[in-house]
């Protein structure tokens, strides 16, 4: 039997992707995490769509520092770019 995969392999996992596409887009992440992984690391938010445990976006968040940014419009993460302010979070 496999032991249940933890916060800290699903960020390296996302970190993986992002190297991979460049960028991630909530939603898509969000479901392949549950197709991946299992239904243990995400649920469903009040609006009814499907989110990411919150311990996954804090191991997320400590492994890639200001190099990975928020971008709140698109609803995703990146890389850091020249022209992002400081911060996690770009509009």
């Amino acid at each position: 039997m496999n032991a249940p995969v933890t916060p800290e392999q699903v960020a390296e996992w996302m970190i993986t992707e992002l190297e991979r596409v460049n960028f991630l887009y909530q939603e898509t992440i969000a479901y392949q995490i549950a197709s991946q992984f299992g239904n243990e690391l995400t649920y469903y938010n009040e609006n009814g769509n499907l989110a990411i445990d919150a311990a996954v976006l804090k191991a997320f968040r400590d492994l890639t520092g200001d190099a990975v940014v928020w971008s709140r419009g698109e609803r995703m993460w990146r890389k850091r770019a020249a022209y992002d302010r400081p911060g996690r979070q770009q509009d």
